[in-house]
């Protein structure tokens, strides 16, 4: 059985992290907390052997990526478009209040892509990754609510928001499916397999 091995990190926290803010597709640069977040990560990260590492092309998960793959002795990270966060359009930069809410309807916030959409969109993503990097073990830095929908969508259970900088495993083997082993750097029990 040939499986191929991902770990799945959140980019490190940006100032919009740190004030609740909604980022999407907005590019939010990493903050001096999200940098030592990625360095934290590569002591948990280097008790495996990574054979590719890549990124959305926003800065902070592209800068955490560059980060954890100094760290690791890494190089070449590819930047992966499909992988960008979800886009929350007129939402972006709101805080939760009256403003935020009048802008709600099922399924997310008027003028942005829908919670499906970004989980079809990044489910596709891994996907790829997975037939191209088949056998391999590739490190993906992207973003919280695009790899918490598309992890939910691919384990067929729905998975809290995502730690900043946090080891999620999974593992993909093209007829079994998904399998996800670390959440949120927690073992997750056996039944969240698909």
């Amino acid at each position: 059985m040939t499986l191929t091995t991902f770990a799945l990190i959140r980019h490190g926290q940006t100032d919009w992290n740190a004030q609740r803010r909604l980022q999407g597709s907005t590019d939010i640069p990493l903050n001096d907390v999200g940098r030592a977040q990625a360095q934290d990560a590569v002591a948990v990260l280097s008790a495996y052997e990574w054979d590719a590492i890549v990124s959305s092309p926003l800065s902070r998960a592209a800068e955490t990526a560059d980060l954890i793959a100094a760290g690791l002795g890494l190089s070449d990270v590819r930047r992966v478009p499909e992988l960008t966060e979800r886009s929350f359009g007129p939402a972006e930069g709101m805080q939760a209040g009256p403003e935020l809410e009048a802008l709600r309807i099922p399924g997310g916030f008027r003028g942005a892509e829908s919670e499906d959409e970004a989980a079809d969109r990044g489910l596709a993503a891994l996907e790829a990754l997975a037939e191209e990097f088949r056998g391999s073990r590739l490190l993906v830095v992207a973003h919280g609510t695009l790899l918490r929908v598309s992890l939910s969508r691919a384990v067929g259970s729905t998975l809290t928001s995502i730690d900043n900088a946090v080891l999620n495993l999974a593992h993909h083997h093209a007829i079994d499916g998904w399998q996800l082993e670390y959440f949120n750097g927690e073992p997750v029990m056996a039944a969240t397999q698909r």
